[in-house]
């Protein structure tokens, strides 16, 4: 299969011989295409066959020039063009240097090698970087970038790193973060009262001792605290839940290696890349069985029923120094309480994390901004960032043409925002949920903070077209006119931004929940993206949901609603069904009033609560303690191993929606009753789960079919499963189409404020 890839490499790259490298490994490996400088980096694109395009992003990193360093690098996959070769193209002076921030970047292994060798006097430093690594975006306070505008100005650089930081011949030449234990940050350790107790590698010792000993370490890192306890503790695991109140949820794990990954999880070439790479992300990976020491068993309680691990491995040099203390992975989850945004100050930290830590390590380099660790996936063997953070963000999408400043504040869930500056779309690190008043304070400072780096005053605001989301009252709270983006385009047009896609395309867009033109709570759609707009061509039947939001947290209030809308009355009478049987009689009688008359209970199309339906008639989970919980059960529970074909569905021709168009309505009632007849045969959960997939993907075939746009879009939180994303993919090709799905952009709701300003521009372009 041939496949192109668009390359993109920021760091250490120019003037280092590197163009000639590429070319000549291009040409090595019979790999057409081409490679340029510009002001933002090297731009590389190759074509060739799959395997060996694999191979030279592989070695690009592996087999650099001896004294080039990649900070970042990013690919994309794109339609095959025409290629006459291979050649080295005239450099551009595209891009304003002085406008691209760069992300924070994983301690490189020179600096590794200084902190770990006792004739360095760096030997042991927390704070150690160089023009190669170090942060960036958490320390920055406006532009241009140098010293005088990052919080590392408060610290006068000693007599020997001044003379690093001005030879040119010197690695640390004009490095920002330049500092020594001589005139750098500096470590504490304080107890939950506040309390000073030790300093430098002594206050790093007894956090390490301390996290030994079962106790709880929040950890001020790179962009925000880490809450820090022993993986292989049970009971610390289990106490660090209760106390940050996440009862379920997963927790990433930070190892010492890639040898002690390896222990509890199967890797692969291209993620053992992510893992080591300048990003270096939280990886979910597939959990093995241990093959080490039984003491260094994962706690059940990090990930319960879950068959995957986030791992990620040190990526600064304080996290490196306690790892190799510790020689056993740790918790290395976000220090916030649940759905409140990461804490950045220590005093901050004592007052928020108080009641969880038991250790406070801490240090007195100020963080300007927070930044979460990243989360990314493998899905079709490319990469999936699934959370936008450190190591990504800011770094931009590129736009064909220069567009007015625009500011999206983006959606309500796993919220981020987006600024569209000339030709660039900057999107900013994750916010998360826009639930609490801290995190709504968050999102203002990242808006402000955004605004300011790039010295840019909005002239458009772009904002989801749900009236009672935070973000969008914010939206026509700041004075510039605003356009309203519905929620599913959103999601496609980040998808078509990402792939460079243009219209015609049909947009597979699957989630929870998103505010419709109809009113309804839409999530099930199939949009024709056409003539810069949309229109809605397909969806799910529709059902109510008792309680409205209520139903998010109980799927089986969401069962109730998916079988009401198929039996009715007669529902109530089925003592057999599992959702009925988990609520009282008098409960139900209230849940059977409320659907029978409408009563706070809004209709749905979503593909989400479907999902969170079948677990739930399947016995899986009545109620959730996390989003996507239900589903996620779903997924886990399917057989793989074999086909054990699809239900029964109908596509059929509905009612004109509210843009005077024919809907066509895909009618999940046949399988549902499929599904129960084999809940009553006795038929395995896994293999109910399987058919359930099939079922969907092949809706998603039918309706392609009917529509017969060659491209297909997939995007939505749905998509974040990956049986159902690769089996749709690989249907879709074996039926002649060309399937694409998201790779640097989150498919969930992280990917929303992208989407709106392509969306807008979109628009604009239509107006025109």
């Amino acid at each position: 299969m041939t496949r192109r890839a668009h390359i993109v490499i920021r760091g250490a790259v120019q003037g280092v011989g590197f163009r000639p490298f590429v070319y000549r490994l291009a040409i090595e490996m019979k790999l057409k295409g081409w490679v340029l400088n510009s002001g933002e980096g090297v731009f590389i694109e190759v074509q060739g066959e799959r395997d060996s395009v694999e191979s030279f992003l592989l070695r690009l990193e592996t087999e650099r020039p001896p004294h080039s360093f990649v900070q970042s690098l990013e690919f994309t996959y794109l339609d095959p063009v025409e290629f006459g070769g291979f050649e080295i193209r005239a450099s551009s002076g595209d891009g304003a240097r002085n406008t691209l921030v760069l992300p924070d970047i994983a301690t490189c292994p020179d600096c590794l090698a200084d902190i770990l060798d006792p004739r360095n006097r760096r030997f042991g430093y927390p704070f150690t970087n160089c023009t190669n690594c170090g942060p960036r975006f958490t320390i920055i306070e406006s532009l241009p970038y140098d010293r005088g505008k990052t919080s590392m100005k408060i610290f006068e650089m000693c007599r020997e790193c001044r003379r690093e930081y001005e030879d040119p011949m010197n690695r640390r030449f004009h490095a920002q973060p330049n500092a020594c234990g001589a005139c750098g940050p500096r470590l504490q350790l304080r107890d939950a009262s506040g309390t000073t107790t030790a300093l430098d590698h002594a206050a790093l010792l007894a956090a390490a001792a301390g996290v030994r000993a079962g106790r709880i370490l929040a950890l001020k890192g790179l962009g925000g605290f880490h809450l820090i306890v022993d993986a292989c503790n049970e009971e610390a695991v289990s106490r660090l839940r209760r106390r940050k109140r996440r009862e379920e949820k997963p927790l990433a794990l930070m190892a010492s290696s890639l040898e002690e990954i390896k222990e509890h999880c199967r890797v692969s070439r291209l993620e053992e890349r992510l893992l080591l790479s300048p990003e270096s992300p939280i990886v979910l990976l597939h959990r093995t069985n241990p093959t080490g020491r039984r003491d260094r068993t994962i706690a059940a309680s990090v990930a319960p029923g879950n068959p995957y691990l986030g791992v990620m491995l040190p990526y600064t040099p304080l996290h490196h120094l306690l790892m190799r203390e510790l020689a056993s992975p740790i918790v290395a989850t976000s220090g916030n309480i649940s759905d409140e945004p990461i804490c950045i100050d220590e005093h901050e930290a004592l007052n928020r994390l108080g009641g969880i830590a038991d250790l406070f390590l801490v240090h007195n380099r100020p963080i300007v901004r927070h930044a979460d660790d990243s989360v990314v996936r493998l899905q079709l063997d490319r990469e999936l960032v699934l959370r936008r953070a450190r190591g990504y963000a800011p770094l931009p999408l590129k736009l064909h043409d220069p567009a007015p400043p625009m500011l999206a504040v983006g959606g309500h869930l796993k919220n981020t925002v987006a600024l569209a500056v000339r030709d660039n779309v900057f999107i900013s690190q994750h916010i998360g949920d826009l639930e609490t008043r801290e995190a709504s304070e968050a999102f203002h400072r990242v808006i402000t903070s955004l605004e300011s780096l790039y010295e840019c005053r909005p002239e458009i605001i772009v904002a989801d077209m749900h009236p009672d989301y935070l973000s969008t009252k914010f939206a026509y709270s700041l004075g510039p006119p605003v356009i309203q983006v519905q929620h599913h385009y959103a999601h496609i047009a980040a998808c078509m931004a990402e792939n460079e896609l243009k219209d015609p395309v049909l947009g597979v867009a699957w989630d929870g929940t998103g505010f419709g033109l109809d009113g309804t709570v839409w999530g099930g759609e199939f949009l024709v993206m056409e003539d810069s707009s949309f229109r809605r061509a397909a969806t799910f039947r529709g059902f109510r949901l008792p309680g409205g939001t209520a139903a998010i947290r109980e799927p089986r209030r969401t069962a109730l609603g998916l079988l009401y809308e198929m039996l009715g009355d007669e529902l109530f009478e089925r003592h057999d069904l599992v959702p009925l049987q988990s609520f009282r009689e008098a409960e139900a009688a209230v849940l059977q009033k409320m659907l029978a008359q409408a009563i706070n209970s809004p209709r749905t199309s979503s593909a989400g609560r479907l999902f969170d339906a079948v677990a739930s008639i399947a016995g899986l989970h009545q109620q959730v303690r996390f989003e996507g919980q239900a589903a996620m059960a779903l997924e886990f529970a399917l057989a793989q191993e074999e086909s054990h074909g699809s239900y029964p569905f109908e596509v059929r021709d509905g009612q004109s929606g509210p843009e005077g168009t024919a809907l066509l309505i895909a009618d999940w009632e046949p399988a549902i009753r499929a599904l129960l007849d084999d809940l009553r045969a006795g038929v395995p959960v896994s293999v109910l789960s399987a058919r359930f997939h099939e079922t969907l993907v092949e809706v998603i075939i039918d309706v392609a079919r009917r529509v017969a746009i060659p491209r297909v879009a997939l995007s939505g939180g749905c998509f974040q499963n990956m049986f159902l994303t690769e089996r749709t993919v690989k249907r879709l090709e074996f039926e002649g189409f060309q399937p694409y799905w998201h790779q640097r952009i989150p498919p969930n709701d992280g990917g929303i404020a992208a989407g709106q300003i392509f969306a807008a521009l979109r628009s604009m372009r239509k107006g025109v």
